[in-house]
């Protein structure tokens, strides 16, 4: 079988991802939106990395920032583009090779980075994130750590089922660094049947322990935190929050 060119997020998991799992976004907001309060006050740009379909692009907008938002899906930008059409732009970009335009601030949720190949690209794709910051510019990103797979090892299967939409989900660990979920998904058409399709997302773990010393020599002081404010986040969920001195 041939791979997909869109392997990840194509038509109808990103609708249904639009759908029902907005809760994610909705929760990390206040907290970015507060971290980024100084970037507001001066103007300044603010950059999406796996924006999805635009459910923190809308708040950040809403609340007053110039956006640039950005994800490798064009099914999920296009998604973005009707739910958060204020962002000053919508780009496809795939890290670490596609270049980030310099930014007054970088984040994003849903952990972007961990669907990279590998943890070279990821450490690639952080020090791509570093360098693309301007003084004074602010960090603020969420990734999975090494106890993300742990918390889940014996994870039973998931499935969820509304009036236009269904999705089962198969969870495995196959090594400590790889979480995978085979998702299968069905949504209903306007002729009355229902489109399957199935997506397998390999996302890699790593240690993010580490992340502080590998952006240090890039001028970029970052701590590991469990949380951007007050939200409570999913076991082994970390969130990347510091910035560039100005």
């Amino acid at each position: 079988m041939t791979a997909p060119s869109v392997p990840y997020f194509r038509r109808d998991l990103a609708r249904v991802h639009h759908l029902g799992f907005a809760a994610h976004a909705g929760a990390c907001a206040p907290g970015i939106l507060q971290l980024l309060d100084p970037v507001r006050r001066h103007n300044g740009l603010v950059v999406e990395i796996g924006c999805g379909s635009g459910l923190l692009t809308r708040a950040l907008v809403d609340a007053g920032h110039r956006v640039v938002a950005t994800d490798a899906s064009p099914a999920m930008l296009e998604l973005a583009e009707r739910w958060a059409g204020g962002a000053e732009e919508m780009r496809q970009l795939t890290l670490p090779d596609d270049m980030l335009p310099p930014a007054d601030a970088i984040v994003g949720v849903g952990h972007a980075l961990n669907y990279l190949p590998d943890a070279e690209a990821i450490d690639r794709a952080l020090t791509a994130i570093a360098r693309a910051l301007r003084p004074g510019g602010v960090l603020a990103l969420d990734i999975c750590d090494l106890a993300w797979g742990e918390a889940r090892r014996d994870a039973p299967n998931l499935g969820l089922v509304d009036d236009e939409w269904a999705i089962v989900s198969r969870f495995s660990t196959p090594t400590p660094d790889r979480f995978v979920r085979d998702m299968t998904t069905f949504v209903a058409l306007e002729d009355g049947s229902w489109r399957r399709d199935d997506e397998r997302h390999e996302n890699v773990l790593i240690d993010t322990a580490s992340i502080p010393e590998l952006l240090a020599p890039l001028g970029v002081d970052v701590h590991v935190r469990s949380s951007f404010g007050a939200e409570v986040l999913p076991v082994g969920l970390r969130t990347l929050v510091g910035g560039r001195s100005a």
